[in-house]
């Protein structure tokens, strides 16, 4: 979903994901730009990313923030999605790697991310 349809992730999780808009280039695209409206701690707030990878076959996708909210205490900010089947059972595991750059030791982990 995150890859090939990231704006349907509101409609699977509306209290986290207000929308998801394609601002350059196609859905799961390397370097296509999305934007995304989403609530953290209660607040409102928006992040421009770039797509920097995509491998279907890993089922791994992975965003660069290039603007927004994120940017105002992190220098760099790096999300990393990746879905594993389960194995013997339905469903899967889903990973989330944030690789980020404070500006400050004054800001927090995003640990609530």
């Amino acid at each position: 979903m995150f890859a090939g349809k990231p704006h349907q992730v509101s409609k699977a999780s509306p209290g986290n994901i207000q929308s998801c808009d394609l601002h350059e280039g196609d859905w799961g695209t390397v370097g296509s730009i999305v934007f995304w409206n989403y609530v953290h701690d209660g607040e409102a707030k928006v992040a421009k990313e770039r797509i920097e990878a995509v491998e279907p076959e890993k089922n791994l996708i992975t965003f660069r923030v290039i603007e927004g909210d994120l940017m105002k205490e992190y220098k760099s900010f790096v999300i990393t999605i990746q879905v594993t089947p389960k194995h013997g059972g339905s469903g899967s595991i889903v990973h989330w790697h944030l690789e980020y750059e404070k500006i400050s030791d004054e800001v927090a982990h995003p640990e609530t991310l």
